[in-house]
């Protein structure tokens, strides 16, 4: 039962909690009844935690203990399991999120989100994808715990207010002002992204150039102020400092290229619903690299080194 729950982390419909009869209320049923309930809603669960804590293998691990928590409790006192195991996994995840930021304040260069696999459920069990691109996620880190909570709630799964407020221990007043804040926060730092095909052929556009080393089309690609993120947590030959700017980052890319590409295959995949690539040299799956962009180009430039945040998208086929 545990391995199908975590197979289900990515995959499955939507549950609309208010409307589904099976899970508006609970009797006394036995273990099997609530691995049926909770299997159905899991993956809105992995979704609210995923976008929580930017962290697949932290996000599957609290979704286990939000099932450990539901197969203990007195279920026949709860009269919308959904509603009752969102609650429970999105105030697990504000806790999580606070432990969370004290440890990333030691982790070596910069800190990205870990990549999920989007393929099989592009909304990753939300309504819309909203809260998901890993731009989006950069920028909510500097919300507070409940801020990023009620935008959750309401951009990408599209919670009413006093639902939101219900959850958060909050007034309706103090939910709807939670989520305009954190709205205008998110929005007001990036500028406007590129539809899905613009971003895949700015991505490819970007690898070929990268590739052949063509400083000249490099460029045209990137907006002025381009940077380049790379996440490999101290690993050798990984820049621990972001790299910023047309030119620079330009000859940061041609300086490198003589080696970075030497033997390195590419599979295109979907990831946080855009378009990424796995990078591979001899068969071995060594980065992700996706791109956010504009309609003045490319924007940011971000790398995946780090091997825990990847070893998930390394058995993809």
């Amino acid at each position: 039962m545990v391995s199908t729950l975590r197979d289900m982390a990515r995959t499955g419909a939507n549950v609309e909690e208010s409307t589904d009869p099976d899970l508006a209320s609970v009797g006394p049923e036995d273990l099997e009844q609530a691995a049926v309930i909770f299997t159905r809603v899991r993956p809105r669960l992995f979704g609210i935690a995923y976008r929580m804590l930017s962290s697949a293998t932290e996000a599957e691990d609290l979704v286990q203990e939000v099932w450990l928590r539901w197969q203990n409790y007195d279920r026949t006192t709860v009269t919308n399991p959904a509603a009752f195991l969102a609650t429970t996994t999105t105030r697990l995840s504000i806790n999580a999120l606070q432990s969370a930021r004290v440890r990333r304040e030691t982790y070596i260069g910069p800190w990205l989100p870990e990549p999920v696999d989007t393929s099989a459920d592009p909304y990753l069990g939300a309504e819309r994808g909203n809260a998901l691109e890993v731009a989006v996620l950069i920028l909510m880190e500097k919300l507070s715990p409940n801020e990023r909570a009620a935008y959750v709630l309401r951009e990408a799964f599209d919670y009413p207010y006093p639902q939101i407020a219900d959850i958060l221990r909050s007034s309706e007043a103090a939910a709807r002002q939670m989520v305009s804040r954190a709205r205008r926060r998110v929005t007001g730092e990036r500028r406007t992204p590129v539809t899905v095909t613009e971003q895949r052929r700015l991505l490819t556009a970007f690898i070929s150039a990268a590739r052949s080393g063509d400083l000249a089309a490099l460029e045209q690609l990137f907006a002025a102020d381009v940077t380049s993120y790379s996440d490999g947590n101290g690993a050798v030959r990984v820049s621990r400092r972001p790299v910023v700017g047309a030119v620079r980052v330009a000859k940061f890319l041609m300086a490198v290229a003589d080696w970075f590409w030497v033997g390195v295959d590419v599979q295109w995949l979907s990831t946080n619903g855009e378009a990424s690539a796995l990078l591979r040299r001899d068969g071995t799956v060594f980065a992700v690299l996706t791109v956010d962009a504009s309609a003045e180009g490319i924007g940011q430039l971000l790398w995946v080194f780090n091997p825990a945040k990847i070893a998930a998208l390394s058995v993809t086929d």
